[in-house]
């Protein structure tokens, strides 16, 4: 077996605005970690990165943002992770690249981790690193860390002018590393001027958010958005924020006037404070943040509150994957399952609706186990319906997709939430259970080659997909991504409809709490 191929001290250094940087090359592709693009004091808004001398080592991920809880090591198989230290000196990007040429001008595809707007980083999943989708796409991609929880979606605005961008801080930071990317990215043999942005999760979230903000105008050309549309089940924060920031004050015990001192609080015992009161302030739906607040700044979702004009000039991919927050196991092997059994289960579950939906369910996903049922998601795929036909109604381009794969695992489980994420990224090879023979290789292609289409042109046409038109607002076009790959027109408008008149009401923060258990266990 041959050595792999490092370079280090023959590299050129890289000019930024603030100053130099040398990174390494590894296998032909120039990495560049832990790059900070801003600076931020807490609960303010963020600016510029202090310029340098010397040339600067990027070499090293950075810090990424602390977390309301301690992060539980378990559904590696499912997900696999990285864990990192946390700090809030978490401003920082990493980038991979084919060129430093700054007549390079290749896509630049900028990645918005998950995570809600509470928990992850850019190196959280195995599947985020950017080296593949460099390599194989020929684009330079940008992962990014920014603040979270209270420390990114906190409204500290009553008390001070210079908190006036508290509730959506961690929104400024993202549009912060637009910037840096505008005024940066050419130097690593990106084009400024053709930048997607994508995300999964609340990732998907900040990028359908940075659609609705203003500064972030001409700062990104296309949108990707995955599991990320999630309506009024994970809704934007309202309301007075001051009866929270009294009840931690209280906990903490400072008095409201000396509330500017929660900036120098340590983050554990901010956090601790936090947890304690927040719960009962939610229950009496007060403000807990942790989201972001529609203002100037943020204008809130586009189908709840119009698109602006200019997200209706971005193109958009958005879609969900088949099962999403189906993590647990079926109790039992779908494949030999006797029909009847299977019936009463349906029945059980679905208010004695389960023959009805089970006929409905074939037309929209022939060739299904009926049983899959149980596991499909109606979370994000209704609301990302609305979405893609409330975008296209405003005359924007969008494409809706679906990834129906099922995996060699608990008995041909149905895919759940980020199953898609190795496929997008090219880095299948980095999660094992997502390597399926002569379906993932090829489903990896197609999945790629679409992202990679879109990237360079708005449009996901890729010859190895059938014709993916975009979609109108009568007509949803969705590309199944599955072992057959196919655009099917309203494919689930009886489903979703039959399937929410026989389902009890969804309450995603329980559904959130029993994944997390179910994973453990």
């Amino acid at each position: 077996m041959m050595a792999g191929q490092f370079q280090y001290d023959s590299l050129p250094v890289v000019e930024t605005k603030a100053g130099k940087l040398r990174g390494y090359q590894w296998e032909g592709t120039y990495i560049f970690k832990g790059i900070r693009y801003a600076r931020a004091k807490r609960f303010q808004l963020p600016e510029e990165a202090e310029p340098w001398e010397g040339v600067r080592e990027a070499a090293s991920y950075g810090f990424v943002c602390p977390m309301l809880t301690r992060d539980n090591p378990q559904g590696e198989l499912l997900v696999p992770h990285r864990y990192w230290p946390q700090d809030e000196d978490c401003l920082s990007l990493n980038i991979w690249s084919q060129s430093l040429d700054r007549s390079a001008k290749k896509p630049v595809l900028f990645w918005i981790h998950g995570g809600a707007f509470s928990m992850g980083s850019s190196i959280e999943q195995k599947a985020y690193n950017g080296e593949n989708m460099s390599k194989y796409g020929d684009v330079v991609v940008v992962t990014v860390n920014h603040r979270l929880n209270i420390l990114g979606y906190f409204d500290m605005s009553p008390y001070g002018e210079k908190y006036a961008g508290s509730a959506n801080a961690g929104q400024a930071d993202l549009v912060a590393a637009l910037l840096w990317v505008r005024d940066n990215i050419e130097a690593f043999g990106g084009d400024p001027g053709n930048v997607t942005i994508f995300g999964q999760s609340g990732g998907g979230m900040k990028v359908s958010g940075l659609m609705q903000t203003p500064e972030a105008d001409g700062l990104f050309h296309k949108g990707m958005i995955m599991s990320g549309v999630a309506g009024d089940i994970l809704p934007y924060s309202t309301g007075d924020s001051r009866p929270l920031i009294r009840a931690m004050l209280e906990e903490l015990g400072l008095t409201e006037d000396e509330a500017s001192r929660l900036e120098t609080i340590p983050y554990h015992d901010l956090a601790a404070a936090y947890n304690r009161v927040s719960p009962a302030i939610a229950g009496a739906g007060g403000y807990i943040g942790c989201t972001p607040k529609p203002d100037d700044f943020y204008k809130g979702e586009g189908p709840a509150v119009g698109f602006t004009e200019h997200a209706k000039t971005i193109p958009v991919m958005v879609g969900t994957v088949f099962g999403e927050f189906a993590m647990a196991p079926l109790p039992f092997n779908k494949e030999q399952i006797p029909e009847a059994e299977l019936e009463a289960i349906l029945d059980n579950r679905f208010q004695g609706r389960g023959k009805e939906l089970k006929a409905v369910f074939a037309e929209a996903y022939p060739g299904k186990n009926p049983a899959d049922l149980l596991t499909l998601d109606t979370v994000f795929r209704g609301p990302t319906r609305e979405f893609v036909r409330a975008l296209a109604a405003a005359g924007g381009s969008v494409y809706s997709y679906l990834f129906a794969l099922e995996f060699p695992y608990q008995n041909q489980k149905t895919a759940w939430h980020c199953s898609d994420i190795p496929f997008v990224f090219h880095n299948t090879e980095l999660v094992p259970v997502a390597n399926i023979p002569e379906v993932s290789d090829r489903l990896q292609e197609q999945i790629f080659g679409a992202v990679m289409a879109f990237a360079r042109t708005g449009k996901p046409e890729y010859e190895g997909l059938p014709q993916w038109p975009a979609s109108r607002e009568d007509d949803e076009a969705t590309m199944i991504f599955d072992r057959v790959c196919e655009v099917r027109h309203n494919h689930d408008d009886c489903l979703l409809k039959l399937h929410a008149e026989a389902s009890p009401k969804f309450d995603l923060a329980a559904m959130m709490a029993k994944m997390g258990d179910e994973i453990q266990h």
